[in-house]
């Protein structure tokens, strides 16, 4: 267990990483969300138009809404991460040497322990995110009601009075109780399931694509890849922006499909699903086989920073500094 007294550094730099790289990332894993929820009305036509857009109507902090519920669990779910990681990686090596199925079981691993942080984090940061959607959609509906030709307006304007005000705003506490209320413990973890299977196959693919962009062009004269030597940082960087984005886009279907089923609040006309397999044969049916990238560009763009924020953080030894300065 040599190993295990690096985890304080470990988890210190994992922490900054998260601080750091939700700070930077978050508007655009906001849009990402409200895109990915878009079904029948077309709110938002990309991902710079919806900044634009929210930022017009709910100010510039409006593109971080949610972002206080990831600021604070970001570090745990890390924490969790990270030393699952190691302790896989530690156990699955022989003689100190990890084969690759090794690596993709430790992503494995740590993905599955982490679903305790990160499904009820982005169950209620998916809420928070969607609201400013939902709002902007209502008053898009609206004309289509009033337009109706007849003896309508009667039927209309007492709609037409509840539009103008709008609902409060949902906060992070205000859901967490209410999901607990009406649902229990289990309200927090739906779409537990979809988040395992995103998160997993994610691991499976980042970890060892990373280790092995990592050791590039390191080879020793017996044509072992020499691991012991440190890649540069632009390396490890690289690697570390290269690995994230081709997971995160080869994920971005099923990353839609939790989106879908964690968003209580559907706007005019939206589906609500069952399940997984609901979900993704309605999806199917009704929007075709392109709704399942929605939000890619915006995925890549918000996991490349994050992964390589994370490397540059480790490789400066944030956390070792930390330690060595209250030591």
């Amino acid at each position: 267990y040599m190993n295990l007294h690096f985890l304080p550094a470990k988890l210190i730099n994992g922490g900054v990483a998260g601080l750091v790289g939700v700070t930077c990332v978050f508007p655009i894993d906001l849009a990402k969300t409200r895109l990915q929820n878009q079904q029948g009305i077309q709110v938002y036509k990309g991902m710079l138009d919806c900044l634009a857009k929210t930022v017009r109507s709910e100010g510039y902090f409006g593109c971080y809404r949610g972002a206080a519920v990831n600021l604070t669990l970001v570090t745990p779910e890390k924490a969790i991460k990270l030393a699952a990681n190691d302790v896989f990686r530690q156990k699955l090596s022989k003689d100190g040497k990890l084969p690759l199925w090794g690596e993709v079981l430790a992503g494995c691993g740590a993905g599955t322990c982490q679903v305790v942080v990160t499904t009820p984090m982005e169950m209620l940061k998916i809420q928070l995110q969607d609201a400013g959607r939902l709002a902007a959609q209502r008053p898009m509906a609206a004309p289509a009601q009033a337009a109706a030709p007849g003896p309508a307006p009667s039927l209309v304007a007492p709609s037409s009075q509840a539009q103008s005000t709008p609902p409060p705003r949902p906060s992070a506490t205000g859901i967490t109780m209410e999901l607990l209320k009406t649902r229990g413990l289990a309200g927090l973890y739906r779409g537990v399931g979809a988040t395992l299977m995103r998160d997993v196959p994610f691991s499976m693919i980042y970890f060892p694509l990373f280790a092995n962009l990592n050791a590039l062009g390191r080879e020793s004269a017996s044509g072992q890849a020499d691991v012991q030597a440190r890649a540069p940082f632009w390396q490890s960087f690289v690697a570390g922006c290269s690995a994230g984005s081709v997971a995160a886009v080869a994920v971005t279907p099923l990353d839609v499909i939790k989106t879908r089923l964690q968003t209580l609040q559907k706007g005019a006309g939206e589906d609500t699903y069952r399940g997984i397999l609901d979900c993704t044969t309605r999806i199917m049916r009704r929007e075709g086989p392109s709704a399942f990238l929605k939000g890619a560009t915006c995925r890549a763009l918000v996991i490349a920073p994050l992964f390589g924020i994370a490397q540059g953080v480790y490789f400066l030894g944030v956390g070792e500094t930390v330690l060595g300065l209250l030591g």
